[in-house]
């Protein structure tokens, strides 16, 4: 074979949405499809490995797209999100949905014949943000002196009786995990990582990547006290005896009913969005500002609270599985993405693209390539990656 006929060769795979789909997203099924496939087809096994060979070469996000082409792919975003809202298989869609842009670029990319030139990224001289893959921390779970580590995401339930039990997110069952009557419990998510804990009045809380929550195993009879610094959704038990109180650095808040999302990092302005009830909102020495539906209220660096009305779905939609934007600063965006995956991004502000804004919305998903894919067609930026490093870019 001709070294012109080698490189046609695996260009139908290339182009082929399936091939594509088990690059991006690799499955059982697929996997027993393409093995099936190079049984039965011995010949193609060589040209399937050059096309493999060829795919990890491609920069898929290294194509600026044009507007058409980009509202079909964000139009394709956007069903996709209904379908995972109605049908909760995320992966699924994403599978389908990533594949189809892929397939979008690979064309394109593909016609301009790109893939069979050595176009390394250290080589342009750019203007980019970069960012680091970072070391996986485990969850850490503090009760009384005891101290209990999880690799993957969990869901905690504290029952009445003060029984603490802990469910993997791969698991159906949970595991009991003693401690000491009335204790101060101490639940630490680092960043890539979320939890949820069922508190024993029947509370659920979300917390966020990066986030720290302080719970006792037990509410004493007049009042019911958290601590949080970083974000966490509530959908707060009715007990009109006792208030719901949750205590920040910055803010403190007193719950009449029922769902809120707080963000109190230590990197940003403290903010809180309710969905439904009525919050009141203080800081240290401050009057408390009632919070209604739908309506926002963030500390400034001045400690002054400020009060807007918003659309509250932008806020939650992380604990329902996404992130949505309006034209919201790339630099916000690419802040939320590294507590997500465990990732250092410099976001400096000599950076040209502080101007760069973010419209849409991005599935999270366990595959940080189908994130930074969809972000690049939602801020109409390209991105890179080389070993552990991410390039974002125009």
């Amino acid at each position: 074979m001709s070294d012109n006929r080698a490189e046609r060769a695996p260009v139908r795979y290339l182009t082929d949405e399936k091939f594509i789909t088990w690059m991006l997203c690799p499955t059982d099924e697929l996997d027993t499809y393409w093995q099936r496939f190079t049984e039965e087809n011995p010949e193609e096994k060589a040209e399937l490995l050059r096309a493999k060979a060829l795919f990890r070469k491609v920069k898929l996000s290294s194509y600026k797209l044009d507007e058409t082409t980009k509202a079909k792919a964000v139009a394709r975003l956007e069903k996709s999100l209904l379908d995972y809202q109605r049908k909760k298989k995320v992966r699924r869609t994403l599978i389908m949905t990533v594949g189809t842009a892929a397939a979008i670029l690979l064309l394109i990319f593909l016609q301009q014949d790109m893939f069979r030139q050595s176009d390394r990224f250290s080589d342009r001289s750019i203007d980019y943000y970069v960012g680091s893959e970072l070391e996986s921390k485990e969850i850490q779970l503090f009760t009384g002196n005891r101290t209990t580590s999880f690799e993957e995401n969990i869901d905690i339930t504290i029952s009445n009786d003060q029984r603490i039990a802990v469910k993997k997110e791969s698991s159906t069952d949970a595991d009991e995990i003693s401690t000491e009557r009335n204790s101060i419990n101490r639940l630490v998510v680092p960043h890539g990582k979320r939890s949820k804990v069922m508190l024993p009045d029947g509370t659920q809380i979300w917390l966020n990547a990066g986030s720290t929550l302080v719970f006792p195993s037990a509410f004493d009879k007049k009042t019911r006290e958290v601590k949080l610094r970083g974000e966490m959704y509530a959908e707060v038990a009715h007990d009109p005896d006792r208030p719901f109180l949750v205590k920040t650095d910055e803010l403190d808040l007193k719950v009449y009913g029922t769902d809120f999302n707080l963000s109190a990092y230590e990197d940003a302005d403290p903010w809180v969005v309710l969905v439904e009830g009525s919050v009141g909102v203080k800081t240290a020495g401050g009057n408390e500002m009632k919070l209604a539906p739908n309506e926002r209220i963030v500390r400034n660096q001045n400690g002054l609270l400020e009060k807007s009305r918003v659309d509250v779905s932008s806020f939650v939609s992380w604990k329902d599985g996404y992130l949505a934007y309006q034209e919201t600063p790339i630099a916000e965006v690419l802040k939320q993405i590294e507590r997500y995956y465990n990732l250092s991004f410099n976001l400096d502000d000599h950076v040209s693209l502080q101007g760069v804004t973010c419209s849409g919305k991005i599935i999270l998903t366990d595959n940080l390539d189908n994130v930074l894919t969809a972000l690049t067609l939602i801020s109409d930026t390209r991105y890179h990656r080389e070993n552990k490093s991410i390039y974002i870019y125009e």
